[in-house]
């Protein structure tokens, strides 16, 4: 039996209807919050695949805060892969992202040595990697620096992979992948999903800052090869390639058909969006859309280098821009209904 957390956000549905198209007998014990979006997620999947069983899913309403809740799902379950999460870069999301990602984690971590779970694998991000020597690229050895600036989402991956390491030195066989950006289809509804519904909005800003970016199809087929394998006390880049964010933007236009972003926004210019937003979210209560932390970071050139897992599985990751262009056609399907 398999146990799920965050099985209706877009890496935690991504990995149910992988799981169900390549064993489609197989038991799943799946987490989630919302009832609205968990029927959502299940007529993606039917849609996706309509040959898969989504019956052998048995779901469950629970928080990873609420342990009466979490620690009922863990019966009989041999594997988990932890993937709920709070993506958020608002300054005032900070006790709830502490709450979530790092106490949460903890309790997942702390059932599953409890209960004697046969493996786990946790879905980190390369927001906990530290940076590089100079000259080279950003790869697993490169270890949290307490000592530079972090951001509060940085912060609490980095706390939520403290715990799992830790439950690792007790005893617990597990594996973390540290993905970069994370793009795919789905309900389209906040995460990298926003990133096409600017563009789709006639975005006309761009800049010139690169990170990691990776398919969720890929992030989910080596979370299971990981999990499957005998691998354990380690972690994994999971990234295609590291383009610029004006590189992406245009790639999507191109994909969905809309006009390319044409205005370079300098630092000067994001730092006064930022406080500008910042502003506007005091005065009317409005969630922020652009914080201090994502403007210095739309400008930040970092490179990730995801030789490991490509050795380790002998796997090759979809071209960044092919999939786009895959998942254009799902987007403007959804944005014109």
């Amino acid at each position: 039996m398999i146990l799920i957390t965050g099985a209706t956000g877009l890496v935690g549905s991504h990995l149910l209807l992988h799981l169900l198209t390549n064993n489609p007998n197989l038991a799943v014990k799946a987490l989630y919050q919302s009832a609205t979006k968990q029927q959502q997620i299940v007529a993606w999947l039917q849609y996706k695949n309509n040959t898969i069983n989504v019956d052998n899913v048995q779901w469950i309403q629970a928080n990873i805060l609420d342990i009466p809740a979490l620690e009922a799902a863990f019966a009989n379950v041999n594997y988990v892969y932890h993937c709920a999460a709070i993506v958020d870069f608002d300054p005032k999301q900070k006790d709830k992202l502490n709450k979530v990602n790092i106490e949460g984690t903890a309790n997942v971590v702390n059932l599953a040595l409890y209960y004697n779970i046969k493996k786990l694998c946790y879905v980190s991000s390369i927001a906990t990697l530290g940076d590089p020597k100079p000259g080279e690229t950003i790869d697993e050895q490169c270890e949290w620096n307490p000592d530079q600036y972090n951001g509060d989402y940085a912060i609490s991956k980095n706390g939520g992979e403290t715990e799992v390491w830790r439950a690792m030195y007790e005893g617990l066989p597990a594996v973390i992948v540290n993905p970069g950006v994370i793009l795919g289809d789905g309900l389209w509804q906040g995460g990298s999903a926003e990133i096409f519904n600017q563009v789709n909005k006639g975005f006309p800003f761009y800049t010139k800052g690169t990170t990691g970016f990776v398919a969720v199809t890929d992030v989910v087929t080596c979370m299971v090869a990981l999990l499957n394998s005998d691998i354990e006390k380690e972690r994994f880049i999971l990234v295609e390639s590291s383009p610029s964010f004006q590189e992406i933007l245009n790639n999507i236009a191109q994909a969905i058909h809309k006009k390319k972003p044409t205005i370079y926004a300098t630092k000067f210019m994001t730092n006064i969006a930022w406080r500008a937003d910042a502003l506007v979210s005091l005065l009317t209560g409005k969630k922020r859309t652009l914080t201090k932390d994502a403007a210095n970071a739309s400008h930040s050139i970092s490179t990730y280098n995801a030789s490991k897992v490509k050795e380790t599985l002998n796997y090759q990751f979809t071209p960044i821009k092919k999939y786009i262009q895959s998942i254009g056609t799902e987007y403007v399907t959804y944005s014109n209904k």
